[in-house]
């Protein structure tokens, strides 16, 4: 019997395993040993924009709510039935200055005015007759009597008495005449009604109120202003100045019916006292005839909230970034020649909602960095993107 075959048949395989083996040992142990290399960070690319040196108007934001520019009751001054009323005397109607409203029943004053004219007659027949009887006793005295005449003799009590009632009695016409005029209820303005308290054919006592009325001439906001902001308006606020000098502009803004509509007014004084509250000056911006629609501008109504705009003073030197450029320490970053990064402090003048005005601390061309960066520091290198780089604005 061969036993070296199946021998071989074992063997075989298990040489096969340990040459390979073998060479592949050989193969690493002999491979040249290379360090691997560590790779530069890139240097991180920004976006930067030309700082450019402007002149700029430093207008203020405030807001507020319209107000007409007067309103009033409009009240009975004398007792009496309503007899007549105007068209427009309902809430909402408009009318012109001057205008007859409400008319109290006038007959009980007509009678008293011609009472009072016959007391007027009465009173000038007795002055006219205590006139002549001084007269008389003058005369008598000058041709009768001897030494001095005493002014009972002359009549001067009797006539001063005439004099001072006929006076009264003229008094007494004026008021009446008065008392009638006041039956009719005019409008000392053009305006319109706010509401009617009074009706056709009511009573209504001296002191009551027919109406609430108000003006539509001209409407009146009232606009709290920080006392830094002041520092930002031309006001005059001196004593006289406030009738002399020359008030700011101001551009109202509201959204109705879903649009973005504008008003254009100027501020005409200053309340001259600062809010106890909030220490805030209050200005007064004035637009006249609010009520007028110009399509598709519609009126400005009493009530309407706005936000306010006013024209501030004009300053040359300054620069606008967008807030982005800034951090919570107000310093920029900047990128210098070597394309190294610069972490810079700026003075700021006042921050806006979209944009920061930088007074001093940068200079014209100066590149200022307004992307984000994750974690800037001084000195490191970075690379511009590829657009062209803007000028600030």
């Amino acid at each position: 019997m061969n036993y070296r075959q199946p021998f071989f048949k074992i063997l075989l395989p298990v040489l096969v395993v340990l040459t390979s083996i073998g060479a592949a040992w050989a193969l690493i142990e002999q491979r040249p040993h290379v360090m691997p290399q560590a790779e530069a960070p890139a240097a991180p690319k920004v976006e930067i924009l030309l700082a450019e040196p402007q002149t700029l108007r430093l207008n203020v934001m405030s807001q507020g709510v319209v107000a007409p520019r007067e309103e009033i009751d409009l009240i009975a001054e004398v007792g009496g039935k309503v007899v007549q009323m105007h068209p427009a005397l309902v809430s909402g109607g408009a009318f012109d200055a001057n205008e007859l409203l409400l008319t109290i029943d006038p007959r009980d004053y007509d009678y008293a005015v011609v009472a009072a004219q016959a007391k007027v007659a009465e009173a000038k027949r007795a002055l006219i007759s205590e006139e002549a009887q001084a007269e008389q006793a003058r005369s008598e005295w000058q041709a009768l009597g001897e030494g001095e005449a005493s002014d009972l003799a002359l009549r001067k009590p009797q006539l001063a008495e005439a004099e001072a009632k006929l006076k009264a009695a003229e008094a007494e016409l004026a008021k009446a005449r008065l008392d009638r005029s006041r039956c009719e209820l005019r409008a000392p303005f053009a305006g319109r009604v706010l509401r009617r308290q009074a009706g056709r054919g009511q009573y209504l006592q001296a002191g009551s109120v027919a109406a609430r009325i108000f003006a539509s001439d001209i409407a009146e906001i009232r606009l709290p202003i920080g006392l830094d902001q002041l520092a930002f308006l031309d006001l005059p606020l001196g004593r006289g100045a406030q009738a002399e000098g020359h008030w700011p502009a101001v551009t109202l803004r509201a959204e109705v019916g879903g649009k973005s509509q504008h008003w254009q007014g100027r501020i005409v004084r200053s309340e001259s006292v600062l809010d106890s509250a909030s220490g805030q000056l209050y200005l007064v911006a004035q637009v006249e005839h609010p009520d007028q629609a110009t399509p598709p501008r519609p009126p400005l109504l009493s009530g309407l909230f706005v936000q306010a705009e006013i024209e501030g003073v004009r300053r040359d030197g300054l620069f606008a970034l967008p807030r982005s450029a800034l951090n919570s320490l107000q310093q920029a970053k900047l990128v210098d020649q070597d394309l190294r990064l610069e972490i810079r402090p700026l003075e700021v003048l006042r921050t806006e909602a979209d944009r920061v005005i930088v007074s001093s601390g940068l200079k014209a061309g100066d590149r200022v960095v307004i992307s984000e960066m994750p974690v800037p520091v001084a000195g490191m290198r970075v690379s511009l993107s590829g657009s062209e780089p803007s000028t600030a604005r």
